[in-house]
């Protein structure tokens, strides 16, 4: 086999493992952030409103920091540089607290219906995996997010 066909079979492979857990746990855990949400039909819970905490909580900062390294640090730096995926670098900044916690819990709903998500797929030409995260986990990664952009 080539190199390219080695590294292409490697990396999906890495994907398909870091997508393939969590499903069940999600099923199975309510949210227990105080983030308001909607059900739809179609797609999964949509959250409509995400209260922030000054300052930052930690357990929450270093829970985010685990699931970026497990399942999130395969596609995206935590600087500015686009790997698969963009970098993470003033991403609270750019993007309301609703909107990151919909892109990680439910990105199908987010590339159909929102023109900014669809614009990153046309950037980056792959479409982001469901990590199959619970809005609890999900709100860790914004709080870790946060962190790395400089908030206390």
């Amino acid at each position: 086999m080539t190199k390219v066909t080695i590294q292409a079979f490697l990396m999906l492979s890495l994907l398909g493992f870091s997508c393939s857990n969590g499903a069940k746990q999600r099923a199975e855990e309510a949210p227990t952030d105080p983030a308001t949400t909607t059900q739809t039909e179609e797609h999964g819970t949509e959250v409509k409103e995400v209260k922030l905490s000054t300052p930052l909580d930690q357990n929450m900062v270093k829970g985010g920091h685990g699931i970026y390294d497990l399942k999130c640090g395969s596609c995206h730096k935590l600087d500015e540089t686009k790997l698969v995926g963009p970098g993470w670098k003033g991403v609270t900044q750019r993007r309301k607290p609703e909107w990151i916690i919909n892109m990680i819990t439910n990105v199908d709903m987010m590339l159909e219906k929102d023109p900014e998500a669809q614009k990153l797929l046309e950037q980056c030409l792959v479409r982001m995996p469901n990590q199959n995260l619970t809005e609890t986990e999900a709100r860790s990664v914004l709080e870790f997010m946060r962190s790395n952009d400089g908030e206390k």
